[in-house]
């Protein structure tokens, strides 16, 4: 059982983050935020993938500006992210920003910096102080001898400390790189240092394969010590991979449910039906549902009786055939050929059922 550790609560909109709530999952749209169209359909899809707070660039005062039609056509709350300009902060909270992520690195000083946290601090609006490897300040580059674990962490602390002497406390941390070792350093060092709630992931990861693993590994791994209070998986390509990422994450350390999990055997030489395919279009069809369901599709008479007795429905196959089970109990033998529509019927309608 993982014991997590016990941070201050903030709320981003109508959702809490850090104390008792669940960790949350983020993504950040890819759309141009001035093309309130685009924007508004890609976050209408990730709220349909599970995504609980979204993130927008904020790259001049057109942008801060569309937030408002953004927001009334969204049904989850809406970060602005800001770099260099401080300006922009200000204009994002006027629009109706439900929170800001400012970068200690490159958002100007401490005067900048304060113009922002009294207003943020005027409107109740919170701040992510979003650190990142490859923005830290030229100072702390300097005196680390480069963008460590350390010199992150001191970042977020700098940052912190001058908000706090500004009795602001609406406060919520991130402490990226792009590699796994150095991120998991620095959220470590930081956590024992404050009760902030964090933000937790691996920046910059890359596409595909590659960047899943270290994602899973990086954030897994904090998660799995107890660290963290919402998470955003960044992928290159399509932000509704990362909402899916992200749950996976959160499900495979049974922290959290959402939708059918697909328990599915490698394959190997006892396989006798044809399973690749077969599990590809259960997936397909699967997507849009959000009940939490076990479903499991093996290939032949090894484990293929244990696990489909151990999930909510599952097939054991055999060669041409299978045995259909529900809730740990044999209903009837089906044919190959009536695998997917069978479980599909019989997964939408658990589903009503459990709603």
């Amino acid at each position: 059982m993982i014991q997590r550790r016990k941070t201050r609560q903030i709320s981003i909109g109508s959702v809490k983050i850090g104390g008792d709530a669940p960790i949350s999952v983020q993504s950040m749209t890819n759309t141009d935020t001035r093309d309130v169209r685009k924007t508004v359909n890609q976050i209408r899809r990730l709220e349909d993938a599970g995504c609980e707070i979204i993130r927008v660039a904020v790259v001049d005062e057109e942008a801060a500006q569309a937030i408002a039609q953004i927001k009334k056509r969204i049904s989850i709350p809406l970060i602005a992210d800001i770099h260099f300009n401080y300006r922009l902060a200000l204009k994002s909270m006027e629009y109706g920003a439900d929170g800001l992520r400012i970068n200690p690195g490159n958002i100007g000083g401490r005067e900048r910096l304060k113009t922002i946290v009294n207003e943020a601090k005027r409107r109740s609006i919170p701040i992510r102080i979003g650190v990142n490897a490859g923005s830290l300040e030229k100072d702390l580059l300097k005196r680390f001898k480069g963008p460590t674990s350390e010199a992150m962490v001191w970042s977020g602390l700098r940052a912190v400390e001058y908000m706090e002497d500004l009795d602001f406390h609406l406060i919520k941390v991130s402490l990226k790189a792009s590699d796994v070792p150095r991120t998991i350093e620095a959220y470590r060092l930081f956590s024992k240092r404050s009760n902030y709630p964090l933000h937790v992931g691996i920046t910059e990861a890359g596409k595909g394969a590659g960047a899943i693993v270290k994602s899973a590994i990086g954030i897994g791994f904090l998660l799995s010590e107890g660290i963290g209070d919402t998470i955003r998986v960044s992928l290159t390509g399509d932000p509704i991979d990362e909402v899916r990422v992200g749950y996976e994450i959160l499900r495979a350390l049974q922290i959290r449910k959402r939708g059918v999990e697909i328990i599915s055997c490698p394959t190997c030489g006892r396989c006798e039906i044809n399973l690749s395919p077969l599990v590809d279009k259960v997936e397909k069809e699967i997507q849009k549902i959000t009940t939490p369901l076990t479903v499991a599709i093996m290939g032949c008479v090894v484990n293929g009786p244990g696990e489909a007795k151990e999930a909510d429905i599952g097939i054991a196959g055999g060669k041409g055939v299978g045995l259909l089970f529900k809730k740990g109990e044999i209903v009837r033998k089906i044919r190959e050929s009536e695998f997917v529509p069978v479980l599909l019927k019989d997964i939408r309608e658990m589903a009503r059922e459990e709603r």
